[in-house]
C-alpha cells in the first residue's frame, strides 16, 4: 500500500513577501522527477517547515515586525491536500521575539518550538486541537557569561522519547537541555553540553538506536558524536571530526545533518566546498568513519533530506537556485547525482513525505 501513495515534497525559501516563497512538488520514486504543484506567498522569509504527515499538516516560519520596527515571527499552519498536491493556510499567529530560522513540532502535536538565531531566543508555542498555532507559552532568552560572548539560537529536537528538548546554540557554543512543564507551559532547564569554542553548534539528529546523537558544528566543520543518556538528558562527547576532505583548505559553513533510517550512515552539508558529507556510523560505539564528500550539484547547500525509503536525496542549494536529485547506495550509503535537478528561488530547506 505504501508504493501506491504519493511522494509529495515541501521547499522553503528566502523570500519577500510579495514572492513565492513555499513550494510543493511531486516526487517520481522511478523516475526521480520533480514535478511543481502548488507555490504559495505572502509570507517573508518562510525559510523553515515541518511537516505532520499523518494530520495533513504543514507549519511554516515567517518574519512579521512589532509597531516599533522590531522583528517577530508568525508560525503558520497549512491543510495539505494530497491529492491535489496544494496548501490551504489555516491559521498564523506571532510566535517569537525576533527573526526565526528553525521550527519544530512535538510528536503529541501539543507544541511548537521556533529559534531566533538573531535575538538568541527559543519559544514555546501552544498549538490547539485542530493542529492551528496557539498563544506563545514561553520564550527563553540565552545569554554568555562573558559580555563578548551573544547568543545565536539556531534549532531545537526532541529526544527520542520526547522527554528533552536540545536546543544548539551557535554562538555560546553549547546545546542546551529543557523539559517541558505542561502544567504550566513553560521550559525548565535541566542541563548544558559544551561543543569546541568557536565551533558553533547548528543542527543535531539522534542516531535510531536512541544511544547517540550528532552536531554538525557550522563554523568549524565539524561534527561531534555524543554518547546519550537518556534516563538523566544528558549529552557526554565521544569524538569530532572534519566534515572536509583531509588536506582540502577552503572557507566553509556546514548546515545540515541527517541519519538514515537504519542508522548506518551519517551526512552533512558543506556550504563553501559545496559537498555533502557522507559517514559509516559505528553502531557500537557511534564514532564515524567519512566515506564520501559528493558534490552538491549547486553552491551553498543550506538543507537537504533522505526521501523515506531511502533511495533519494533532495538538496536544496541556495545560492544556485537549485534543488538537486541523488540515487543513493543503502549498502556503502554513498550518493550519485541523477543529472536531475528544478530551479526554486533561494531555497532553505526540503521535507519529503508519501500520503
Amino acid at each position: 500500500m505504501a508504493d501506491q501513495q504519493r511522494m509529495l515534497v515541501f521547499v522553503g525559501s528566502y523570500a519577500e513577501e510579495s514572492a513565492d516563497g513555499v513550494y510543493v512538488y511531486a516526487f517520481d520514486e522511478t523516475s526521480g522527477e520533480l514535478t511543481r504543484l502548488d507555490q504559495l506567498s505572502g509570507f517573508k522569509n518562510p525559510t523553515f517547515l515541518n511537516v505532520d504527515t499523518p494530520r495533513r499538516l504543514l507549519y511554516a516560519i515567517s518574519e512579521t515586525a512589532a509597531a516599533d520596527g522590531s522583528k517577530l515571527s508568525d508560525a503558520v499552519s497549512f491543510q495539505i491536500d494530497a491529492e491535489a498536491g496544494k496548501l490551504k493556510e489555516t491559521s498564523r499567529a506571532n510566535a517569537l521575539n525576533g527573526p526565526s530560522c528553525h521550527i519544530q513540532r512535538s510528536a503529541d502535536n501539543r507544541y511548537l518550538t521556533l529559534a531566533s538565531y538573531h535575538k538568541g531566543s527559543i519559544s514555546l508555542v501552544e498549538l490547539k486541537e485542530d493542529g492551528t498555532v496557539g498563544q506563545v507559552l514561553d520564550i527563553r532568552n540565552h545569554e554568555g557569561s562573558k559580555p563578548e560572548q551573544k547568543s545565536h539560537v539556531h534549532s531545537s529536537f526532541y529526544s527520542p522519547d520526547q522527554r528533552f528538548l536540545f536546543v544548539c546554540d551557535l554562538g555560546l557554543d553549547t546545546i542546551f537541555t529543557y523539559q517541558i512543564d505542561r502544567e504550566q507551559g513553560k521550559l525548565v532547564p535541566t542541563s548544558e553540553a559544551k561543543v569546541k569554542e568557536g565551533a558553533g553548534p547548528r543542527h543535531l539528529v539522534f542516531h535510531p538506536n536512541g544511544k547517540f546523537a550528532y552536531v554538525i558544528n557550522e563554523l568549524q566543520s565539524t561534527v561531534t558524536a555524543f554518547r546519550y543518556n537518556a534516563d538523566q538528558g544528558t549529552l557526554t562527547e565521544i569524538e569530532t571530526v572534519s566534515t572536509l576532505p583531509e588536506g582540502v583548505n577552503v572557507e566553509n559553513g556546514c548546515a545540515e545533518i541527517t541519519i538514515s533510517e537504519d542508522g548506518r550512515h551519517l551526512y552533512g552539508s558543506n556550504r563553501g566546498h559545496d559537498s555533502i558529507v557522507v559517514y559509516a556510523v559505528d553502531a557500537e560505539n557511534g564514532r564515524l568513519q567519512a566515506v564520501q564528500h559528493a558534490a552538491a550539484e549547486g553552491k551553498h547547500p543550506r538543507h537537504f533530506s533522505i526521501v523515506p525509503g531511502g533511495r533519494y536525496v533532495l538538496v536544496a542549494n541556495r545560492d544556485t537556485n537549485n534543488l538537486a536529485v541523488f540515487t543513493r547506495d543503502e549498502t556503502s550509503g554513498k550518493l550519485a547525482f541523477t543529472g536531475k535537478s528544478v530551479e526554486i528561488s533561494k531555497p532553505v530547506c526540503v521535507w519529503a513525505d508519501r500520503f
